[in-house]
């Protein structure tokens, strides 16, 4: 058995602990509050999710998700391993970011460097990628900006934790029905409607290093189907003074950061609906103090980045019959990113940044008149209309970049989930993008299901995607130390996969799923040393991953509820057949929710362990981390309440290092407290 941690092997652990802890729980007091009874105390957070709240009745395997191919399908029939995040989850966990959530995620994991979260996938998170693989959604609309395709999913991501109703991650490769990016995963993150909030409500928060976070929002939904969501909310974080032992001399402050780990965010969230149609719109605005003085910065110096998302989103849906749905989406968006640092000699300002812009549009049709069948087809158009990167010294001002760039692609595609007979289904999917400076490329994804009884399904999931290189790896160009090179020749990445699921329904509340899984890329864009010694992106790589994911979940009477898994995987470079740099070779996670004092209130325990990783020149340690959330919704009317701790044991570990740092290895976070208050009026 591997082990998890140079100190101990933690796996078998966390596995005892989940099956102690299903034992107990299955062993609750009989007269414990059913999760289908009215929740008393007015709880504002647990309205979103009430129909998931009501699983131990149900069965989780008949949970509804969209995200896979644009149909309204069951988990069971979906063509990928899905899983479902709750706003109940990220209450009971306290959640505080996109990645927090997605790090409890089988197979997922989580860098940080102090300025960006990085999401890594079945043992692949590339140096110098900045999400660009996974495809983020908002209500299904593309959130990736136009110029570095990333997804943010840090607290620069633009919609408070708070408004989120749900999030479906799909892993795997998802081209065939979303084109370019979406090579290891979708995340669509379902915002919350007036339904749901029902009235004003308020929340505060605060915590260690200065943190602070406050929200207000409106909801409201009129007998005639109106419905209105407003939000806005502030968060601050002055941060902690952090020690680097690569700077550690006199004239370097003796290796001490100091006050430059600060924190701040503004988020705003508005969304109308009325009939067949929707219209949603977003804002959020985030600057970060970076402490570790990348790509050649003075230490301990002013460096900060400013990261502002903004997004508007109108959508119809008409039914033209029983048998035919019509789907219309328009959309608009832009980013802009602006850093400010100080290199030597001089020290000399300096300013990078870029404005990104992009517009387009949907159109689907959905159709289930055909016997056995449900099919979709569509098109869509996406106009980056800017693609612009600026660099510059301020004084004496120097302009080294100003790089103006537009581009297109175009989509079509068709997807059909056929019903065969001995109970077995086909989802059948297949789009071509035309991309204007990448050319065309074609996707395709085969999944093929077998009921074997009504609580056993087996999965066989063939597929394709694809990446085209974005406007940074192709045109940014910096001279000086830390600088890059341009490749305009660079071509798409594309990955295959083979993957073997199967699904087992436990009782009626619980879900055990097993992924075998092999994948391969090739052209896959990496970050490397050009010989002047300024940094390049190329296609340099083939690389390879086979692993296995084994995750189970379970809800009890009483709203205890348990959610485990397991993964090993290994990610190599086909040339060399070297591991991967950020590739743990395990992980394994646990999420456990108790009630106790007669369901008074609940405690929300999560482990979340990683194995070591390669970095540049060593490696990062594993690790094991403890977080604990208490909370209730009884101790004050109409209001939720919630005490959080994480890294609870204070462990000491680390990140690798991306491309720039002088740090082989970046610590992370020590442990930290966090109080907060939601009330509904």
């Amino acid at each position: 058995m591997y082990c998890l941690c140079d100190r101990s092997c933690v796996l078998l652990r966390v596995l005892r602990i989940a099956m102690l802890a299903s034992a107990c729980v299955a062993g609750w007091p009989a007269d414990a509050r059913s999760a289908t009874e009215p929740v008393q105390g007015g709880d504002p957070t647990q309205r979103a999710d009430a129909d998931l709240a009501a699983l131990p009745l149900e069965d989780l395997m008949q949970v509804t998700v969209s995200t896979a191919s644009r149909l309204e399908q069951p988990i069971s029939d979906a063509p990928a391993a899905v899983v479902v995040l709750t706003a109940r989850d990220i209450r009971d966990f306290g959640w505080r970011t996109l990645a927090d959530a997605l790090a409890s995620l089988p197979g997922l994991y989580v860098s940080y460097d102090r300025d960006y979260a990085y999401l890594g996938a079945r043992g692949f998170q590339r140096p110098g990628d900045y999400n660009s693989r996974f495809l983020l959604l908002v209500d299904g609309v593309r959130i990736n900006d136009a110029v570095y395709d990333q997804a943010p999913i840090g607290t620069d991501f633009p919609v408070d934790m708070d408004m989120v109703e749900r999030i479906e991650y799909v892993p795997g490769p998802g081209s065939a029905v979303y084109g370019s990016n979406a090579l290891f995963g979708i995340v669509n993150v379902i915002t919350k409607t007036g339904k749901t909030l029902q009235g004003p409500q308020v929340a505060v928060a605060a915590g260690s290093f200065g943190e602070k976070r406050a929200r207000a929002s409106y909801g409201w939904h009129g007998s005639n189907g109106a419905d209105v969501v407003l939000s806005a909310s502030s968060y601050v974080r002055s941060g902690q003074d952090l020690y680097d032992p690569e700077f550690d001399t006199a004239d370097q402050n003796h290796g001490v950061a100091q006050g430059l780990d600060y924190d701040r965010a503004q988020d705003f969230l508005a969304k109308f609906a009325y009939g067949d149609f929707g219209l949603s719109m977003g804002y959020g605005n985030r600057t970060k103090g970076v402490p570790n003085a990348p790509y050649g910065a003075i230490f301990n110096t002013p460096y900060s980045t400013t990261d502002t998302h903004s997004f508007i989103n109108g959508s119809f849906h008409h039914a033209v019959n029983d048998g035919l749905q019509v789907t219309a989406e328009v959309d608009w968006g832009r980013y802009d990113y602006r850093s400010l640092s100080l290199y030597a000699p001089g020290p000399v300002e300096n300013v990078d940044g870029d404005h990104a812009l992009w517009y387009g549009g949907d159109v689907h049709a959905t159709l289930t008149s055909i016997p056995k069948n449900k099919m979709v087809f569509g098109v869509d158009y996406t106009r980056d209309a800017q693609r612009d990167q600026y660099n510059y010294n301020v004084d004496p001002y120097s302009l080294l970049l100003n790089d103006q760039r537009s581009s297109n692609r175009e989509g079509v595609y068709a997807e059909d989930e056929l019903q065969l007979p001995a109970n077995f289904s086909l989802n059948a999917g297949l789009r071509y993008d035309q991309e204007s400076l990448s050319g065309g490329n074609v996707s395709p994804r085969l999944a093929l299901a077998y009921k074997a009884s009504p609580r056993d399904t087996f999965k066989l999931v063939y597929g394709q995607a694809y990446r085209a290189p974005n406007a940074y790896e192709l045109y940014y160009a910096v001279p000086g130390v830390g600088g890059q090179l341009a490749n305009p020749s660079l071509k798409s990445e594309h990955i295959t996969t083979n993957e073997f699921i199967y699904e087992r329904q436990i009782a009626v509340s619980g879900r055990a799923t097993l992924s075998l899984f092999h994948y391969d890329i090739r052209d896959l864009i990496s970050e490397t040393t050009a010989p002047s010694g300024l940094y390049i992106f190329e296609n340099v790589n083939r690389a390879n991953a086979n692993g296995a994911e084994l995750s189970y979940e379970q809800r009890f009477a009483g709203d205890a509820r348990i959610r485990a898994s397991y993964s090993w995987q290994i990610a190599r470079d086909s040339n060399s057949g070297a591991v991967l740099q950020n590739s743990p070779r395990n992980l394994a996670k646990l999420n456990l929710v108790l009630p106790v004092f007669g369901n008074v209130a609940r405690i929300g325990t999560e482990i979340l362990c990683v194995s070591s990783r390669l970095a540049e020149q060593g490696h990062a340690a594993g690790y094991c981390l403890g977080n604990v959330t208490i909370g209730s919704s009884r101790l004050i009317s109409h209001a939720d309440v919630s005490f959080s701790v994480y890294n609870v044991a204070n462990a000491r570990y680390s990140d690798p290092a991306g491309p720039g740092f002088t740090q082989d290895v970046i610590p992370q976070q020590s442990r930290e407290f966090l109080a907060k208050l939601v009330y509904g009026f």
